[in-house]
Formats: structure tokens, C-alpha cells, sequence
């Protein structure tokens, strides 16, 4: 079944038991549940923190997308990475993390050596020596990298990757928040979980926090669960309620967010105050042919570097389409200047070891119509320039 199919109807596909017929995600907003009302029903709920059916239905179309074999929805995006590392580590492991990774999981990985003594070592992953000598010489538990990365825009192999830790023996993860199982499916690239936050591009609306971690295996998908309910990581059954709203039209967004991302990002080489766009459409990126092999659609989301902090600054405020906003994948668009807002927890040594600078603009391209938007950047720069002319 393609993913159109299963995501058109989400209903038709998770297993939920409706005696009305809905056509959508029924929401069971209860705590609790009478058990001497479930007699003869295949699945008994008792509690929602445990088990909830509207949960469990999103739970099941998430493991079908990412063909795994079971996985949990949580409240947040960065849940889910805190419940994997709850799941796989123990005080005094260790892990390997891309080094261009999400603002958000750099600051728990900081919390976590303080709290538990867990160990990061990260490396640049599309420089796949560098991996395997961490690798080679260092006890890992868990691999994690994002791909493409966040604010980056780097392309992982991970095929190759997965093959790599799995000669040594340890865990790999893969954070799919940007690309999505509408995109590539880490777990048939040989990743042991694939997690994303439902946040962006799932949801699609900015109107719920959500995230999902998803296991290839049943015995690690039993483990999260178990860690899940132990710890109260689960989502409530209004806010899966939102994110299933998205999942009809997911593949369509991201396919019209992509076409308008290409021509912005090409209308931005042509400005000379530009220095480098970074976009994973264009002919020009490093990865540009792994990313045909191994992604359907390319997330729209730029990475810009202006030539100061200046006008970088000054294009945020002079746009009127773009809100200066965290995040990514909705359908309005928004810029940021990572190294202020999404990565600010980034030590300024670190921010330079992944090419960040304050004139390093992210752009996350929406459904606004495409024209409008290269229009209204153009003359967000133009204010600009002609400002310093005068």
C-alpha cells in the first residue's frame, strides 16, 4: 500500500474498533476506563497514561509509515529523544551524535552527562572514517544523527552508516523530524528506531507539540513502551487528535513545499549579498545525488548565509510574509537565525564547528503562493542595501 492510500483514511488501517463508523480518529478524552464495560473486546483499557485507544490508533498508522514494529506517540519531539536515551542507557554509557544536531538534543545530551554521566562523542557523519575511528576505539551504546541535518542541511548516508554501527555492535537512531516518513524510512536503511517530532511537517499546522519514536525491532518497541508508561512520556488523546489532522495532505505539503523551496532557493543565488544557500534540491549541494537515492521528497527548509549580521538581522525584520519563528514544516513560512533562537544553548566554539554564524538565516518555505514570498525577500534586502547606500 502506498503511504497516499494509508494516510487518506487513517481509520481504515489502525485497527480502531468504532460502532458509529467515524471517518476520523475518534477522541476517548477519558483517564480512566470501566473494565466491566470491555467484556469481549480484544484490547482492555484501564488507564490513559497506560493505554488510549485514539493514541493507540496514531501509534499504529506512525509504525505502518515507518514499517516498524510498534513504537510510541509522546508530547513532545524532544520526548521522544529523551525517552530513547531512558530506554538504552545506563549511567556511564556512551553515545555518538552527529555534531550538527538539533539545538534542543545538544542541551539534554549536556543534561544527561551532569545528571547521569553519559558520554557524548560526536563526529561529522558524511566523513565516515571519522565515525568508525570513535567507533573502533570507544565502548558506543547508541548512534544518533538527524538527516538532513538541522540547520546544516547535510545528507547522511545512512545505509552505510547503519552498516557501520552495526559492525560494532551498537544501537543506531535516526531523528526524521525534517525529512519524514513521507521522505525516506530510516528503518529500512538499517536504523534500529526512527523518531521525529510531529510538530512540523506531520502535523503541518504549528497548532500541536507532538513527537513519535518508532522501533524496528518488537522487543526494543515493548521496551519504549513499557519506559513510556513508567515515566508519563505519552501524548494526550486531543493532541493526537491534532496531529492526525495533518496526515491526509502530508505528502502533498511537502511535495508543494518542495517545489517553492527549489525556486526560492534559486532566487537567492542570484542575489549578490547572498554568500551560500544551502538546499538539498539543488544540483549544487555535496549530497546532491545521495539525496535523489535516498529521499522522495526534499524538506523545505534553506539554510541562507548573508554577508553580515547586519542584514541578516535587518531581512528578518523587513520581511512581511516570513514570521521570525522556531521551528519548521508548516504551512506558513518563517526565518530564524539559529545561532539566537533553535541552537542558542550552542557554545560559541561549537556553533563554529557546524559553520554557524548570526548572518546564518534558516528559512522554513510554506504555502504561501512562491512568487509572493521571493518577492517579499527580495525587497526585504533591497530595503536594505539601498539603506546602506544612502
Amino acid at each position: 500500500m502506498q503511504l497516499e492510500t494509508l494516510l487518506a483514511n487513517i481509520t481504515q488501517h489502525c485497527n480502531t474498533i468504532d460502532a458509529y463508523g467515524a471517518t476520523h480518529l475518534p477522541i476517548y478524552n477519558t483517564a480512566t476506563f470501566d473494565l466491566k464495560r470491555q467484556l469481549g473486546c480484544d484490547k482492555v483499557y484501564d488507564y490513559s497514561r497506560t493505554d488510549n485507544p485514539t493514541r493507540n490508533a496514531l501509534e499504529e498508522i506512525f509504525t505502518l509509515a515507518e514499517n516498524g514494529a510498534g513504537g510510541v506517540c509522546t508530547n513532545t519531539g524532544i520526548a521522544a529523544i529523551s525517552l530513547l536515551f531512558e530506554t538504552v542507557l545506563k549511567s556511564g554509557d556512551a553515545v555518538l551524535v552527529e555534531k550538527d544536531c538539533y539545538g534542543g538534543t545538544y542541551r539534554l545530551l549536556n543534561v544527561l552527562f551532569e545528571k547521569n554521566n553519559i558520554k557524548t562523542f560526536y563526529a561529522d557523519f558524511t566523513e565516515e572514517n571519522e565515525v568508525e575511528e570513535i567507533l573502533k576505539n570507544n565502548t558506543i551504546q547508541l548512534v544518533l544523527c538527524e538527516s538532513p541535518t538541522n540547520p546544516g542541511l547535510k545528507i547522511i548516508d545512512l545505509g552505510s552508516i547503519a552498516g557501520l554501527v552495526g559492525k560494532y555492535n551498537s544501537l543506531f537512531a535516526v531523528d526524521n523530524s525534517m525529512a519524514t516518513f513521507a521522505s525516506q524510512r530510516p528503518l529500512d536503511l538499517g536504523a534500529d528506531f526512527s523518531l521525529f517530532s510531529a510538530t512540523k511537517f506531520i502535523s503541518g499546522h504549528g497548532s500541536v507539540v507532538a513527537g513519535a519514536i518508532i522501533a524496528k525491532s518488537p522487543e526494543w518497541a515493548e521496551k519504549l513502551q513499557y519506559f513510556s508508561n513508567a515515566q508519563g512520556r505519552a501524548q494526550s488523546p486531543f493532541d493526537v487528535f491534532l496531529v492526525s489532522l495533518g496526515l491526509p495532505t502530508l505528502v502533498y505539503r511537502m511535495k508543494t513545499q518542495e517545489q517553492s523551496a527549489l525556486r526560492l532557493a534559486e532566487s537567492l543565488l542570484e542575489i549578490p549579498e547572498v554568500i551560500d544557500v544551502k538546499f538539498p534540491g539543488l544540483p549544487s549541494h555535496p549530497q546532491y545525488e545521495l539525496v535523489k537515492k535516498q529521499m522522495k521528497i526534499v524538506p523545505s527548509v534553506l539554510t541562507v548565509q548573508f554577508e553580515s549580521e547586519e542584514l541578516a538581522e535587518a531581512v528578518i525584520k523587513n520581511t512581511r510574509l516570513f514570521g521570525e519563528k522556531v521551528s519548521f514544516g508548516t504551512a506558513d513560512s518563517r526565518v530564524e537565525i539559529p545561532a539566537r533562537m533553535s541552537h542558542a544553548t550552542y557554545s560559541e566554539e561549537d556553533l563554529k564547528k557546524i559553520g554557524l554564524t548570526k548572518a546564518t538565516v534558516r528559512i522554513s518555505v510554506g504555502l504561501e503562493d512562491t512568487e509572493d514570498l521571493i518577492q517579499d525577500l527580495k525587497q526585504a534586502i533591497a530595503s536594505v542595501v539601498l539603506k546602506c547606500v544612502e
